[in-house]
C-alpha cells in the first residue's frame, strides 16, 4: 500500500512515516504540511491511502478530503484530528473518509486503521462514541445532518479559512487560480451567508468549526 500523510507538524509526520514504515506491505511515498499540497500530491502520485490532519493551514483536512475524493475515488482517506466531537466526525464521514483516527490514539491505531479502509471498512478511533455513527448511518441521505459550514460552498470555505489566516484577495487569487474580483464575491457571499459583518467574526466561526490552525 502506498500512503501519504499530510500534517502541519513535522514530528506527526515523521512518527506516522516510522511506524507504517515498519510494515512490509506498507510505504509512505510522501508527506505534506497543508491540504492544498496533499491534494497536488494525490493528484501527481496517486496514493492508495491518504492521511489527512483535520485542522491544516491553507486547506483543511476535511476540505482536501472532498477534493480528493471528487478528483480521485480510488485514493482512500483517514482523518487524523484531536477532535472526537459528532460535527467533525459526520462532516469528516460525509466529505468521503473511510477513517477517523484521533489523534492521542494514532500511534497505535494507525496500521489497523490504513488495513481496515484499504479493505474498503470504515474505521474509527475506539474512543469515538457509538452513537455518532449510528446518527450517521440512520440519516445517511436524508439531508438532516447538518452544521453551520453545509451553507458554504466547497469554494467559499477555502476562501474563509484563506482570509481568516491573513492572506489578501490577491494572495487567494493565486492560491485558487481564480480572479480577485471573484475573491470579492466569494467573501462577500459568505459572510452574507454567515450575517458575519467582520473579520474577527470570522475568525471566531472559523475556529470554533476547526478551519484554521489559529488559535
Amino acid at each position: 500500500m502506498r500512503i501519504i500523510i499530510a500534517d502541519d507538524h513535522a514530528i506527526i509526520r515523521d512518527g506516522l512515516r516510522a511506524i507504517l514504515s515498519t510494515q512490509l506491505d506498507m510505504e509512505v511515498v510522501g508527506d505534506v504540511p497543508d491540504g492544498r499540497q496533499a491534494v497536488q500530491l494525490v493528484e501527481k502520485i496517486q496514493p492508495d491511502i491518504a492521511i489527512l490532519d483535520i485542522t491544516m493551514p491553507v486547506l483543511n483536512g476535511i476540505d482536501a478530503a472532498e477534493q480528493i475524493r471528487q478528483a480521485n475515488n480510488n485514493c482512500k482517506i483517514i482523518i487524523l484530528s484531536m477532535h472526537a466531537t459528532s460535527e467533525y466526525v459526520l462532516r469528516a464521514l460525509q466529505a468521503g473518509a473511510m477513517g477517523y483516527l484521533l489523534k492521542e490514539s494514532a500511534g497505535k491505531e494507525v496500521v489497523e486503521a490504513v488495513r481496515s479502509v484499504s479493505l474498503g471498512k470504515r474505521y474509527l478511533s475506539q474512543k469515538i462514541s457509538e452513537t455518532i455513527v449510528d446518527d450517521y448511518l440512520r440519516n445517511l441521505g436524508t439531508g438532516t445532518i447538518t452544521t453551520p459550514l453545509d451553507n458554504l460552498s466547497l469554494r467559499e470555505r477555502e476562501v474563509l479559512q484563506l482570509v481568516v489566516e491573513g492572506y489578501s484577495s490577491a494572495e487567494i487569487a493565486q492560491h485558487l487560480n481564480i480572479s480577485i474580483k471573484s475573491v470579492d464575491t466569494y467573501r462577500s457571499r459568505l459572510m452574507q451567508k454567515l450575517n458575519i459583518d467582520d473579520i474577527p467574526g470570522l475568525v471566531k466561526f472559523a475556529i470554533q468549526h476547526g478551519l484554521t490552525v489559529l488559535d
